[in-house]
């Protein structure tokens, strides 16, 4: 052999290994889905504000734009 051993990794070290390769995806998969959840409730809350903002600005009562909104989604439901 060459002046260089070759290192032998046992079943039970390459089973730690892959163990925490498998921790670290999932603590990066769950960071990823808290700040996914966070912009989507962001997004949530801006487009409550400008319907919201949108309401107050117009002469509809709430009455007229829920029977608008059920009408648009009776007809895209045909």
């Amino acid at each position: 052999m060459s002046g260089m051993a070759r290192r032998v990794i046992s079943l039970d070290e390459k089973i730690r290994q892959a163990e925490a390769a498998v921790a670290a995806a999932k603590a990066k998969y769950d960071a990823a889905l808290d700040e996914l959840e966070k912009l989507v409730m962001k997004r949530k809350q801006m487009d409550d504000k400008k319907v919201l903002d949108a309401y107050h600005a117009g002469d509809k009562t709430a009455d007229e734009i829920v029977a608008f909104i059920q009408s648009v989604q009776e007809d895209e439901e045909k």
